[in-house]
C-alpha cells in the first residue's frame, strides 16, 4: 500500500471510530483515561527504552540541547503525564451539556448542547508527551484523533500510541480512535492535510514555520497561533516588589516558550524608580536588554531597540523595554505589536486594571500575575491541546470543552412555519 493510501485508510478508520466515541458514556471514557495512566506507570521502563532510541537519533543528527531536553521522557515528565491524564479524567464531561435553553413565542423549546467535533488531526514537534495530552483531551471530549509527531520522536510516539490503543481495547472501545501516522516521511503531512472528508480540524503545535506551512497547505480548518509576542505593562503606582517578581518570572523562568514575556512596558512616572533595580536583576541573570531611548538613558547597559525588536518573539534571554507616557500608549503599542497571545498589567488601581482587561485583545489577559500562567494545566483545564489566537471557535488554551462544538435541539408539538 502506498503512503497516500495508508494515510487515507487510517483517517477513514478514525472517522468510523469517532461515531462510536461520540456516544461513549462518561464512565467509559474515564475508565480509558485511568487505564492509560496505569499503563504509563507500569510500562515506564519500556517507554524510556523507546525514548532512548529517539535521544540517540537526535544526538546523531546534532539536535540542540534544548531540543533534546524537550524530547526526553524523564521520570518527572512521565509522572507529569500520568497526573495530567488523571486530572482530565476528573474534569466534567463537556459532551451533552446544555449551553442554553429557551422557549420561543410559538412554543418551540430551543436548546444548544455540546457535541464532539469528530476527528482531530494534531501535527507537532519534539515533545512526545503531547501524544498523551492530546489523545486524553480528545477522548474525554468524545473525539477520535490522528497524530503526526516529529521524526525525532518517532519511537516514543509509536510506543505511546500503542499504549493508548491497548487501553481502548481493554475497555471495549475501538483502538482506531487514536491513530499515529507511522512514518518519518515529511510527505505524509501533505497527505494528511488533504483528508477533509475524514478529519474535521487540524491543530499544529510547533514553531512558526511549521504552523505557516500547515495553514498554507491544509484543506481542513486550522486552529493555530503563530507566535507569542507577550507584554507586561507596569502601571503608574504599581507595587515595585510585586512588579519585579512578576516581570522576572515572566521572562526568566522559562524563556523559550510562547507565554514568556518578550516586551516590558513601563509607565514614565515609575520608570526612574523601577527600572534600575529591575534591569540589574535581569542583567545579572544574563538577560540582554533592548530599550527605547528613554530606557537606555536610565539603563546604560541596554542596547538601542530596533523596530524589528518590538514585534520579535525572541524565545531567549532577550527582552525589549519601552517607557510609555500612559496606559493608552501601552495599549496602543500592544495593539500594534502583539500576537494576541498573552498580556499582563501590574497595577494597584482596580479601575485601571479593568480598562486594560477590556481594551487589550489577547487570548489571556492577566492582572498582577505572570504571563507564564497562559497554560491549560495552570488554568484548570487539566492539560491543553494547544493555544488558539484565531478566535474562530476557540480563543486561548484549549482543553476538553474547546474540543467540542454545539448543535441546536428543537422540541415542538406540531408547529409549522407560516
Amino acid at each position: 500500500m502506498t503512503l497516500e493510501n495508508s494515510i487515507i485508510a487510517l483517517a477513514k478508520a478514525a472517522r468510523q471510530s469517532a461515531r462510536k466515541m461520540a456516544v461513549c458514556s462518561t464512565t467509559k471514557k474515564n475508565q480509558v483515561l485511568e487505564t492509560i495512566a496505569e499503563k504509563l506507570a507500569s510500562q515506564k521502563d519500556v517507554i524510556q527504552a523507546e525514548n532512548q532510541k529517539d535521544l540517540d537519533y537526535a544526538r546523531e543528527k546534532g539536535l540542540s540541547n534544548a531540543m533534546i531536553d524537550r524530547l526526553t521522557l524523564s521520570d518527572k515528565v512521565i509522572d507529569s503525564m500520568i497526573q495530567g491524564v488523571k486530572e482530565i479524567a476528573q474534569l466534567p464531561d463537556p459532551v451533552g451539556s446544555v449551553k442554553d435553553s429557551y422557549v420561543r413565542p410559538n412554543g418551540l423549546q430551543v436548546s444548544r448542547i455540546r457535541i464532539p467535533l469528530g476527528v482531530i488531526g494534531i501535527i507537532y514537534e519534539s515533545r512526545p508527551n503531547v501524544t498523551i495530552d492530546a489523545a486524553a483531551l480528545c477522548l474525554k471530549a468524545g473525539n477520535a484523533i490522528v497524530l503526526r509527531g516529529g521524526s525525532e520522536a518517532y519511537h516514543s510516539n509509536m510506543n505511546l500510541t500503542a499504549l493508548i490503543q491497548q487501553a481502548l481495547t481493554d475497555c471495549g472501545l475501538p483502538a482506531e480512535a487514536v491513530q499515529y501516522i507511522p512514518t518519518r516521511d515529511r510527505a505524509a503531512i501533505n497527505v494528511m492535510l488533504a483528508q477533509e472528508e475524514s478529519i474535521d480540524l487540524i491543530i499544529p503545535r510547533g514553531g512558526e514555520s511549521l504552523i505557516r506551512f500547515v495553514v498554507q497547505n491544509s484543506t481542513i480548518p486550522v486552529l493555530k497561533h503563530y507566535k507569542g509576542v507577550c507584554h507586561v505593562y507596569v502601571d503608574e503606582g504599581a507595587d515595585l516588589s510585586m512588579s519585579e517578581n512578576i516581570c522576572f518570572n515572566a521572562k526568566v523562568q522559562r524563556p523559550g516558550v510562547c507565554n514568556a514575556m518578550e516586551t516590558l512596558l513601563v509607565h514614565k512616572s515609575i520608570a526612574p524608580t523601577f527600572l534600575p533595580a529591575m534591569a540589574r536583576h535581569f542583567i545579572d541573570t544574563g538577560v540582554e536588554l533592548r530599550g527605547c531611548e528613554k530606557t537606555c538613558q536610565i539603563v546604560p547597559e541596554a542596547k538601542h531597540a530596533t523596530d524589528e525588536d518590538w514585534g520579535a518573539e525572541f524565545l531567549d534571554l532577550i527582552l525589549s523595554v519601552k517607557i510609555v507616557e500612559n496606559m493608552d500608549e501601552a495599549i496602543a503599542h500592544i495593539d500594534q505589536y502583539s500576537s494576541n497571545h498573552t498580556e499582563a498589567i501590574v497595577t494597584s488601581d482596580y479601575s485601571r486594571s479593568m480598562k486594560f482587561v477590556r481594551e487589550v485583545d489577547s487570548s489571556v489577559v492577566l492582572v498582577n500575575a505572570s504571563t507564564r500562567f497562559n497554560d491549560g494545566g495552570q488554568l484548570g483545564l487539566g492539560a491543553e491541546i494547544g493555544i488558539s489566537t484565531s478566535k474562530l471557535h476557540a480563543f486561548g488554551p484549549m482543553g476538553a470543552e474547546e474540543l467540542t462544538g454545539t448543535k441546536f435541539i428543537v422540541l415542538g408539538d406540531g408547529q409549522i412555519r407560516e
